[in-house]
């Protein structure tokens, strides 16, 4: 495909029709939803053949229905979102004249969506629901490391939708690269920091305006009064979810001392519970490439090398060294030191370094000390110790009690910080980060004395405005 052409069709069928009512932007959800539910089998087809082993019922879970939900909930309140928003005049003796401020919500046109291998199909789908309710057209470009969803995808949309509504591309680093540099009318990228810099870089020559959805070291903090057992049961559930390659993955977990060994037997238990087996359990996931199973299964080496205590959770006697796909057990690595590379890097596997705290500020400290997070966890009930935490770090979004729900409120924006992005969609918030925010201020008609004395020749009237402006 050539993508500047595809993305000129697109401009020029946004200039021809203009914003799409209500009833089309329904319709083109509509769409959207009908081809998750008729492709429901095919996309976990797809996705198990990509990652070597992928559990259907997580890929029908996090992908499918998990698509499903954002798209249905921008279709019931888009007719609401789209409405004018009044505000006040300035200053507000101009409004009891008949002058009028609001803001209009117009689509801001073509956005790119570059979407990651790690849940193609939601990181395609969740952020259409904002673009469509906007009223906007789509170009994307899907991973190629996960070749058979992404053409799953371009053959879905392209079965439903023309090139000038929704337009697929595939490729490699290159095509990618290219895709970056489009003139867009607004790009989300969802991805690795590292990829980010070079998206920003691109993007930058042409003012694109951007989502950046990434992630970063996301810290779970067990509270002096934290429930061990629910607290590890939930930990590890996030931790294993598509074997903990989520960006919102509980990246590291600061604990009491006198917690850890409860921690540790807590999360043998629930991992147990949750995979019997791991090395022939279609339930649990593999790793999605061959570097990314040596990047983390050295992680696991290095910090044992330096001496941290690595416990692996997995049945006696099974060995995973002699498999057909590149799974890993849920390791933790107890009380791990700053120059292990399990500590310096975001981890994105199923590997959880654990390391014990004194007091709750040194917890903070630790966390505040790097980058911040696109997630932070807090287990506890001490109100004092939960509000300190909430105040005094600065993370994307917060789960307290659990790891990643924050994600699946459509209600909360969803985005990251820093290191850890930039924007935020889902939902309303979603709708207004793919519109363009038109302010329109509607002056009055009557040529009224105050408006005549801002005019030259100035004159008593505004300097006695001038003088009531000046009092502190």
């Amino acid at each position: 495909m050539d993508l500047q052409a595809a993305l000129a069709r697109q401009k020029a069928a946004h200039l021809r029709d203009g914003a799409p009512s209500a009833e089309e932007r329904i319709n083109r959800i509509d769409r959207c939803i009908r081809l998750l539910i008729d492709n429901r089998r095919a996309i976990e087809d797809a996705l198990n053949a990509d990652f070597g082993s992928r559990s259907r019922e997580a890929t029908a879970f996090t992908d499918v229905a998990g698509s499903i939900g954002p798209l249905k909930h921008a279709k019931a309140h888009l007719k609401s979102w789209m409405k004018p928003e009044k505000r006040k005049t300035t200053p507000a003796i101009l409004g009891l004249f008949g002058a009028k401020a609001e803001v209009r919500y117009q689509p801001k046109g073509v956005v790119g969506v570059i979407s990651p291998w790690n849940f193609p199909v939601n990181l395609t789908f969740a952020p259409l629901a904002g673009i469509l309710a906007a009223g906007n057209r789509a170009m994307i470009k899907p991973s190629e490391y996960t070749p058979a969803t992404s053409d799953l995808m371009k053959t879905m949309f392209g079965s439903a939708f023309s090139e000038e509504e929704i337009a697929v591309v595939t490729g490699g680093p290159e095509v990618g690269e290219a895709f970056a540099r489009l003139p867009f009318d607004h790009l989300i990228f969802t991805g690795a920091t590292g990829i980010a810099r070079h998206v920003m870089r691109a993007a930058a020559e042409n003012l694109v305006p951007l989502t950046l959805e990434l992630g970063g070291k996301s810290p779970v903090i067990l509270g002096k009064d934290a429930d061990v057992e629910v607290a590890a049961a939930r930990i590890m559930n996030g931790k294993t979810l598509n074997a903990g390659q989520i960006c919102l993955a509980p990246d590291y977990v600061l604990t009491p001392a006198d917690k850890l060994e409860g921690f540790v037997d807590s999360a043998r238990k629930s991992v147990s519970k949750m995979f019997p087996t791991i090395k022939d359990n279609p339930d649990y996931t593999s790793i999605v490439a061959q570097r990314h199973y040596e990047r983390i299964m050295d992680y696991v080496e290095d910090a044992r090398a330096k001496g941290a205590r690595v416990v692996e959770l997995k049945p006696e006697g099974e060995d995973l060294s002699q498999q057909e796909h590149r799974k890993i057990a849920p390791t933790l690595i107890l009380e791990p030191t700053d120059d292990m590379k399990v500590m310096q890097e975001e981890i994105f596997g199923p590997v959880l370094p654990v390391k014990t705290y004194r007091s709750v500020d040194d917890a903070i400290a630790y966390v505040n000390k790097g980058d911040r997070p696109l997630g932070l966890y807090y287990f506890g009930s001490d109100e004092a110790e939960r509000e300190k935490v909430l105040a005094t770090t600065t993370s994307g979004g917060v789960t307290i009690n659990d790891v990643i729900f924050h994600v699946a409120q459509e209600e909360l924006p969803f985005g990251g910080v820093g290191p850890s992005g930039m924007g935020s969609y889902h939902g309303l918030d979603g709708f207004r980060e793919f519109s363009h925010r038109k302010a329109i201020y509607t002056q009055i008609r009557k040529d009224i004395g105050p408006l005549q004395a801002m005019r030259p020749p100035y004159g008593p009237a505004i300097r006695k405005y001038l003088e009531g402006q000046m009092k502190a």
